[in-house]
This record gives C-alpha cells, sequence and structure tokens, in this order.
C-alpha cells in the first residue's frame, strides 16, 4: 500500500467495516482478458465473502475458466468540497472513506448446510438482524441460486480520515464537518480528531 499512514491494520476494524458494507464489486477475468465487475449484495461470513447469483451467466463463465478474484468494497463517509474553503484550488476537494480489497479465490457452494447457513447469514445482515422465516435445504429458491464464497488469500484496507494534512488543518476539516453534520459527516469528524498522526 502506497499511503501506509492510510492502511488499517487492527482486525476488529476491518471486521467493522465488512460487516457493515452490503454492496462490494466483484472483479473477474473475462474470456477476453479484460476484467469484469460486478456489484453483488454479500456477506462477511466464516472469514469468507459470501454471495448468491444466477446458475448461469458472464461472472459464473469467468469462476468456473479462472477462480482468481478480487472483491472491494467502500463506506464513503464525507465530501470536503469546493464549499469548504473558496481559497484553496478546486482540485483539494477531498472524499474520506473507509475500504477494504481482497484478493482470493472464489469457490462455488455445493455443501448444502453451508449453502443455507451463508444465505440466512446473507439475510440477517441485509435485515440488519430482523425477523425473518430461516431459509431451509428444501426452500425453492435455495435449490435456484448459486452460491459462491470468495477464500481470502490476501486482505487490505485503509480508511482515508486526512492524514495526509496537517493536524490543525485535519482537526478544522473536523470541525467543519460536525457543523455541517450530512450524513456520514459526524463520523469522519470524529474519526479524523481521534487520529493524531
Amino acid at each position: 500500500m502506497r499511503r501506509k499512514q492510510c492502511q488499517i491494520t487492527k482486525g476488529e476494524m476491518i471486521e467493522e467495516i465488512l460487516g457493515r458494507a452490503r454492496i462490494g464489486r466483484l472483479a473477474t477475468i473475462g474470456e477476453d482478458g479484460f476484467p469484469y465487475i460486478t456489484p453483488v449484495n454479500f456477506v462477511w461470513w466464516n472469514d469468507s465473502i459470501y454471495f448468491h447469483c444466477a446458475r448461469e451467466g458472464e461472472k459464473i463463465d469467468n469462476i468456473t475458466r479462472n477462480n482468481r478474484v478480487c472483491f472491494e468494497i467502500d463506506i464513503p463517509l464525507s465530501y470536503l468540497g469546493v464549499g469548504y474553503d473558496e481559497n484553496r484550488p478546486t482540485c483539494h476537494v477531498h472524499q474520506f472513506y473507509h475500504c477494504v480489497i481482497i484478493r482470493g479465490r472464489a469457490q462455488f457452494i455445493d455443501d448444502i448446510e453451508e449453502k443455507v447457513a451463508s444465505l440466512n447469514a446473507l439475510v440477517s445482515v441485509h435485515e440488519n438482524g430482523g425477523p425473518f422465516t430461516p431459509l431451509r435445504e428444501d426452500t425453492r429458491e435455495v435449490g435456484l441460486c448459486t452460491v459462491v464464497a470468495v477464500r481470502v488469500d490476501s486482505l487490505s484496507a485503509k480508511s482515508d480520515l486526512g492524514q495526509k494534512m496537517k493536524k490543525e488543518l485535519r482537526l478544522q476539516a473536523a470541525s467543519y464537518l460536525r457543523k455541517r453534520g450530512l450524513a456520514g459527516d459526524i463520523e469522519a469528524a470524529r474519526l479524523m480528531g481521534e487520529n493524531d498522526g
């Protein structure tokens, strides 16, 4: 990772980011040699990414041909736009965020117990733990979908929270975000204030 100051090394922070995100982007290699990126609903469960999809399609073909994949999730926090400081150059606008990138191997889940359990984990996280009728082995939809797990070979994570800024400017930006109070501003401001690097 080029910007080491942005790297996340604490496992619990990585787990929190993976647990909060609901959409990830799966990159496979197409038959033509080009990357093919697909957004998917997913769950981070048992140290793997799980998602479900149709039984046929381009990503299934790509995985069958070459199971090496990359999976990316991000959580945009707050955007510091041109209105923050009209004297700053326009190119100094900035997006604060968390992200995780996983390189791994995609595996089709044939074991019915793992398939059902991962689908229930997926529904549970998307329902925010609320009540739902659990899927069972004989649930019709279980047989109609494919479940894929991405087994992790390597994982990197980072949070861009203004670590490149001088401390005074970072705290000034955090104060601005607290006052503005848009979605993501308060979290970004809190984390920027805690970062004393």
